[in-house]
């Protein structure tokens, strides 16, 4: 009998690590987010292109609205969970790393989302202003926003161990939230060329026609899916690269007294 290559016997499977465990970050929630999301993005897709009406003034330029009003929401909620994972980082007595790491990757797809924002604000301006930009108030305090966290970011990637990192952006994320409240009422509180609300007009009503409004919910479902899909999926690729961080340190300092040893 031909015995076993030692090479074949010694190999684990490609999909499994750690006593047969799948690698990379995925878990069938996970999974079923994307599923979810997939089906979503799809439906949004045929309705916002296909079955939705065009609008009695921008005719088909409306259909931007679809992706640009979801992007804003989504980032809105992104940046607010970095808010409250900050502050349950330095408010708990407990300071789990965790919160840290949930509030840095959602900073991180806020910035997405709202760079997605502004290319899609840009493209409807276009179409509706005649300039990709003006220095309106919503525009402009929406740009000071997105530069903000991108500071966030830049922040977080300096020098220092993992609990600096987390209390000084913790920091930051408590602040820079703040300026959200600027940019949603900014069309109100300076004379804007931005539309005010796009849903309800200025008596609380509904004021869209019903096949769009419903065009409109599907997009803030479907993109609400990806946030969370890819909130769960980068937290825990950032957990994997601070425990890699760690073992790194660790290894240099045993290095470090192997040399002193001898």
């Amino acid at each position: 009998m031909t015995p076993p290559s030692p090479t074949r016997a010694t190999e684990a499977p490609a999909e499994q690590v750690d006593g047969g465990a799948r690698s990379g970050t995925g878990t069938f929630a996970t999974r079923m987010f994307g599923i979810a999301t997939l089906v979503t993005m799809g439906w949004l897709v045929a309705f916002g292109l296909g079955f939705s009406p065009a609008d009695r003034d921008q005719e088909e330029a409306v259909r931007i609205m679809y992706v640009h009003v979801p992007t804003v929401w989504l980032a809105y909620l992104a940046f607010t969970v970095t808010a409250a994972c900050s502050g349950l980082y330095l408010f708990t007595k407990k300071h789990s790393l965790g919160f840290d790491r949930f509030a840095g990757a959602s900073a991180e797809i806020g910035v997405v989302f709202m760079a997605l924002s502004l290319a899609t604000g840009m493209l409807w301006g276009k179409l509706t202003w005649g300039v990709y930009w003006q220095w309106d108030a919503r525009l402009t305090t929406t740009a000071l926003l997105f530069v903000s966290y991108v500071g966030y970011l830049a922040v977080r990637g300096l020098g220092g161990s993992h609990d600096q990192r987390a209390k000084r952006s913790a920091i930051i994320g408590l602040l820079a939230v703040l300026e959200i409240p600027l940019v949603h009422w900014s069309v109100r509180l300076w004379r804007s060329l931005h539309q005010e609300a796009t849903v309800l007009n200025t008596n609380g009503d509904v004021d869209m026609d019903g096949l769009m409004l419903f065009s409109l919910f599907v997009g803030v479902v479907a993109f609400t899916l990806l946030y969370v899909w890819l909130l769960l999926h980068r937290s825990r690729v950032m957990a994997m690269e601070d425990q890699l961080d760690d073992q790194g340190l660790d290894r240099a300092i045993d290095a470090r007294r192997a040399e002193a040893t001898s």
